[in-house]
């Protein structure tokens, strides 16, 4: 036993001798030597990460990263990053959730150690309740004295940079098969949903979590009154599959033919369209519309970087760019409409209150979803 005890006792000592050397090793580097960058994710493994729990680090003016919160379509947000690389040299990592509910959530879960620089897309009713819990940077870009005034923010805490309308989409195939034969014709308003026809037949989304679902939503208060308005959403309800977590969902499972139509936004719907699904878009009389929105978050890294971005978004040669690959209006004046879609001032649009839909938003959404609990 006292020979194994001392076998231990030199295994011991010469494992002190063995750290002992790696210390030193260490302490002689050369202080000149710089240890390897690790790298940064890329945007595609960005938007599958979850963001850090490490407090942000302090603004540079010479940062060349930028950190998106994005609300948009995956395709959308990497090409837009890509050619603000290609104008600016800032590398761009985002993270892309479902939509701009959850996207805000997650902003206002991190207001006391911000993990993004910015946040684009989705409509600016999602942005009024952070700029009021003073989580955006106040900032108003020299770009947005060239557009109307409904499309800046007042206060200065967000800006709107595209538009988007809501529309109806067929699936043709379905609907010349089952409806039609029936007597049904195509649906050219709100109100032609409520066919009992329609019932299980129809899909679209919440408006707890979807900035398109409650849009509509709004949109049936503002063209019908709060009292007719809140009867067509519960008879509607009759006929609704299920409400959908993003606005785009509806546009996939019709697409696909698992419903015959849904509600979405019109330019994601030609887009769809365009890939050669059996679907078309129909913009309904009385239809709203978004204005989306893009508002640097307080306390982000690279608060110089974000107003850069901002600014770059505002511009005719990026609102051609965004019209082209995402079929969204620009609200540019000297940007041209999406292929395929009408002239902005040819839709019929309700008389939509933005302010008074955002300060509805809280009880509005707790009484729909109230309604399709029953």
């Amino acid at each position: 036993m006292f020979k194994k005890k001392g076998s231990r006792l030199a295994s011991s000592v010469m494992a002190v001798l063995l750290l002992s050397v790696t210390v030193l090793a260490g302490c002689g580097k050369d202080k000149n030597e710089a240890s390897a960058p690790a790298e940064s994710p890329s945007p595609s493994s960005a938007a599958t990460e979850p963001a850090s729990s490490e407090p942000a680090e302090s603004a540079s003016a010479d940062s060349k990263k930028l950190v998106v919160y994005a609300a948009l379509n995956e395709d959308d947000i990497i090409q837009l990053s890509k050619k603000f690389k290609e104008d600016t040299g800032i590398e761009i990592e985002y993270l892309r959730l479902g939509n701009a509910g959850e996207t805000s959530t997650r902003i206002q879960a991190e207001k006391a150690n911000p993990q993004a620089d910015i946040f684009v897309g989705g409509s600016v009713e999602f942005y009024e309740p952070l700029a009021k819990e003073g989580i955006l940077e106040n900032y108003v870009s020299p770009n947005a004295k060239d557009l109307d005034a409904q499309f800046n923010d007042p206060n200065g805490f967000w800006q709107g940079w595209y538009m988007g309308v809501l529309g109806i989409v067929l699936n043709t195939e379905r609907f010349e098969k089952e409806l039609a034969p029936k007597g049904v014709k195509e649906p050219t308003t709100w109100d032609d949903l409520l066919d009992p026809n329609y019932k299980g037949l129809f899909v679209t989304s919440n408006p707890a979590t979807a900035g398109g679902g409650y849009i509509f939503v709004a949109d049936q208060l503002f063209r019908l009154g709060e009292e007719k308005g809140w009867d067509y959403l519960k008879n509607l309800n009759k006929n609704v599959h299920h409400y959908t977590k993003a606005a785009g969902d509806g546009i996939n499972l019709t697409a696909t033919g698992e419903f015959v139509a849904g509600m979405s936004w019109a330019h994601d719907i030609v887009k769809s369209a365009k890939q050669g699904y059996p679907i078309k878009v129909i913009i309904p009389k009385q239809t709203a519309f978004e204005i989306g929105g893009v508002g640097i978050i307080k306390g982000g890294g690279n608060t110089e970087n974000a107003k850069k971005f901002e600014d770059w978004l505002l511009t005719k040669e990026i609102g051609e760019l965004n019209t082209q690959i995402s079929n969204r209006y620009s609200v540019r004046k000297d940007v041209a409409p999406p292929e395929g879609m009408v002239k902005i001032e040819d839709v019929d649009l309700v008389a939509y209150d933005r302010t008074k839909a955002a300060e509805m938003k809280p009880a509005t959404v707790e009484k729909f979803t109230q309604l399709i609990a029953k």
